[in-house]
């Protein structure tokens, strides 16, 4: 059997790959163990420590073991081959298993290169079919030689384009043409500064300081810092800064290493994006599998006019952060290449706002939890405490803020949707890809004649929502008989 079939294993080097995968899975709770511990650890026999140590070096080690045999036996069992226009793949040691995708039904290919495929020349492959599901990929091959993963894009083209045997044989692969769009290091530096890393990072070194408190020395620090009482305000400016300032250039080095290179090109009616510098990512989707597209500004892109897009495409589980076709542009040169790669959806809209009798539906539900918060703290931390009736007015003027931004265009084939938490969202979607649209209305809404909309499309694994709140009714209405009027085309 093994001489008729053209069987394929994956190259050696993937044991070390996969087995670096699983171990970075249990990194984290080692690295608070090792932490932790720290201070206590030692490799003398007669010190007390001595044990809780060798129990220590003893867990790493059969970890690491245990990601090396695993390793060893997936890459013993897994083969895959070409057969009948199908990828095919079998695994497992007890429990055999066989996939088998028809290569037609491929809608993409994702490329991946981290920093091990890099050192061994390696590529992992994700083949993602329509029937993917649970946000996973149908079939992935951990690492590839490039030129093993060009087969496969060979093969699936083959399969799609349904050559003759003559034009099989010329089938040569199609050249990319120029990039679309490429961030530069200015992009990433608006990027990185703009975004929520900061409060990410700052967080997690949070988070660290919390885990290693054992080993810091406060009584130390507090002795130096009492003489320093009398410069109490300005100490703790410059702390605050220096956090700041800590975050933000972590934030921009972990968003450089992210997006470098980030560049969009269109190839045979796909978005092709690729990005990265220490892994580097390849993604592909396909345009008639787009079913929606979004905009996306958080309050500081938004006052210096920038914005993400992503899209929201079918079958795709590649992830949310993957879905970016444009991470930053300016507002003022968004309409040339929306245009360009989606001819067909209208981007000047003629909105219709929420009404301004709906607006205290926008900020009064939150303060079923906002009063019994503010009780406690003041209660509990006063006087300091009062300090939070200040969340009042700030939520008030935050709902004011999303009822602003509420609103709806219609037109006979496009539905657009603008709403906003945090973030202002504007949301695309034509008639014939939306799978559903639900309207709602609470007792209250009801007495105020207004009502939500939301539109859901097809993505991923569970689709991708739109909510406005509290529209007209007689407007959600008509977006509902629009709806309901829906033609396939």
């Amino acid at each position: 059997m093994m001489s008729e079939i053209m069987y394929k294993k994956l190259p050696f080097a993937s044991v070390v790959i996969d087995a670096a995968a699983t171990f970075r899975a249990f990194l984290v709770p080692l690295m608070i163990m090792l932490v932790a511990n720290f201070s206590k650890f030692t490799l003398d026999f007669s010190s007390p420590g001595f044990w809780s140590s060798l129990a220590l070096i003893g867990f790493w080690s059969i970890v690491i073991l245990f990601s090396l045999f695993f390793s060893i036996i997936r890459w013993w069992t897994y083969y895959y081959w070409f057969e009948d226009a199908e990828l095919r793949v079998k695994y497992g040691l007890f429990i055999k298993k066989k996939r088998y995708i028809p290569f037609e039904r491929i809608q993409t290919l994702n490329y991946h290169e981290g920093i091990f495929h890099r050192l061994f020349g390696l590529v992992k492959v994700e083949v993602e079919t329509a029937g993917s599901s649970e946000g996973k990929a149908e079939v992935v091959l951990t690492a590839l030689t490039r030129e093993a993963a060009n087969q496969i894009e060979a093969e699936m083209r083959k399969a799609k384009q349904q050559p003759t045997e003559q034009q099989v044989e010329e089938l040569a692969p199609v050249a990319e043409v120029t990039a679309m769009y490429k961030m530069s290091t200015k992009d990433l530096l608006v990027l990185a500064s703009t975004s929520g890393g900061i409060g990410v990072v700052i967080s997690g070194l949070l988070a660290v300081l919390s885990q290693v408190s054992d080993i810091i020395p406060y009584e130390k620090i507090y002795g130096e810092l009492a003489t320093l009482a009398k410069y109490g305000v300005l100490l703790i400016s410059l702390v605050v800064l220096a956090v700041f300032v800590v975050g933000w250039i972590a934030s921009v080095l972990l968003t450089y290493l992210k997006y470098y290179s980030f560049t969009v090109v269109v190839q045979e009616e796909n978005l092709v994006i690729t990005r990265g510098l220490l892994e580097k990512k390849r993604v592909t989707i396909p345009l008639k599998r787009v079913q929606a597209i979004k905009i996306v500004e958080n309050p500081f892109r938004q006052l210096f006019k920038y914005a993400t897009v992503s899209v929201e495409s079918a079958g795709s589980n590649s992830g949310e952060d993957s879905m970016v076709i444009f991470p930053l542009i300016k507002r003022s040169k968004l309409q040339g290449p929306l245009t360009e790669l989606f001819p067909h959806y209208e981007w000047h809209q003629q909105w219709i706002a929420s009404p301004k009798r709906s607006r205290p539906f926008f900020y009064r539900i939150d303060f079923i939890w906002l009063v019994p918060l503010i009780a406690a703290l003041s209660y509990f931390l006063l006087p300091w405490g009062l300090l939070s009736l200040l969340l009042v007015p700030l939520t008030i003027a935050l709902g004011i803020w999303q009822h602003r931004t509420a609103a709806y265009a219609i037109d006979d084939k496009q539905l657009t949707l603008r709403y906003r938490i945090f973030s202002r969202v504007t949301f695309f979607a034509e008639k014939h890809r939306i799978q559903s649209i639900t309207a709602s209305q609470s007792y209250f809404k009801q007495r105020k004649n207004v009502s939500d909309v939301r539109v859901h499309v097809m993505s991923g694994a569970t689709g991708a929502t739109a909510t406005v709140t509290a529209l007209e009714a007689k407007d959600v209405n008509h977006i509902l008989t629009w709806y309901e009027h829906k033609k396939e085309v």
